[in-house]
Formats: C-alpha cells, structure tokens, sequence
C-alpha cells in the first residue's frame, strides 16, 4: 500500500501540472486569435505564428499523453459501465485487477514497443516541425510517449495494488481518489 500511496502523490503532482498546460493552451489559443484577427499579423511578441500555432499541439500532446494517469488517479478515464456499477464491490475489484493486469499493462507494453523505433529515429536527427521555421523539438514530444506509458503503466499498478488489498481484506480504501475538495 505504500508504493501506491507514492504511486498515486507522483500521478497527482504530474496531473496538476498537466493541469496548467490546459489553462496555457487556452491562453495561447486565444492570443493567437487576437493576434491574426484584431491586429492582423502573424507575430506575437516576436514570436512566429507557426510557433504559436505548434505550441499549442504541442501543449495538447503534453496534456493528453501525462495527464492520463491523472485521470485514471481519479476515475475520470472513459470507460464501458454497462455491468461495473451494478457489480458488487468484489467483482468491482476483481475487474480492476484482472482489466489492469490483463489489458492496461500489457497495452502500454505494446504502446512504448511499437512506438520505440519511430522515437529512436526522431531522436538520432533530432527530428523537429515540417513546418519552416517551426519548433525544432518535435522528437521530445515524441519521447512523452514513454512517459505516457510509464505513468498509466504505474497508475495501473497503484490499482492493482489497492484491488489486491481490498479482495485481500486488507483494507478498505477506496482504489480510486474521491475527494472532490481540491
């Protein structure tokens, strides 16, 4: 249980970073919009509007790739729920153990093998924007990949871990955060 406790402060850290990144790409958006319809030009600050434009994928790459494993932190993640909440809570339990041990893993697993040579290739040029004089670092938003395997693999542990314990009758702990008091 304490290995998931740390788990999970990890996941909260990184997803209420994450969570800024959101709130910056609304922000980007909207002065790029100000910039190209109220004043006409294609520069903000100085800064190119393929910049701009490129920093907000960017910024929605980051959000979506290392704040999964926030979401599933707090059961927000898009799931089928046909027959899990009718379930009882030992059947709950079972299938977040057997759905994260028997799906989660093995699919990052397979997510960061399939993704290893395209991200081995990006880092070795150095690979950056198709665009003329775009952001030159697309290779490390690539590399977010692993990190978004690394941290939905560990979120998926923390799970197991606390399903475990709970079918285990050592503890009573919810698997998932509840606490809407933020």
């Amino acid at each position: 249980m304490k290995l998931a406790a740390i788990i999970d402060a990890v996941t909260d850290r990184i997803g209420r970073v994450v969570c800024w990144s959101i709130l910056l790409m609304v922000l980007l958006q909207f002065a790029v919009v100000v910039a190209r319809y109220v004043f006409s030009t294609s520069m903000l600050f100085g800064i190119p509007a393929v910049w701009l434009q490129e920093g907000i994928v960017y910024l929605h790459g980051i959000a979506i790739l290392l704040g999964t494993s926030y979401s599933m932190l707090w059961n927000r993640n898009v799931r089928v729920d046909i027959l899990y909440d009718r379930a009882s809570p030992r059947v709950q339990d079972l299938t977040e153990l057997f759905g994260n041990l028997l799906f989660v893993l093995p699919l990052c697993i397979v997510i960061a093998w399939a993704s290893l040579p395209n991200i081995t290739m990006a880092w070795a040029v150095k690979e950056g924007s198709i665009e003329p004089n775009g952001i030159p670092l697309r290779y490390l938003l690539k590399a977010l990949i692993f990190g978004f395997c690394a941290l939905v693999s560990l979120q998926a542990i923390s799970s197991i871990i606390r399903a475990g314990a709970r079918l285990a009758g050592r503890s009573t702990a919810p698997i998932y955060r509840t606490d809407t008091s933020l």
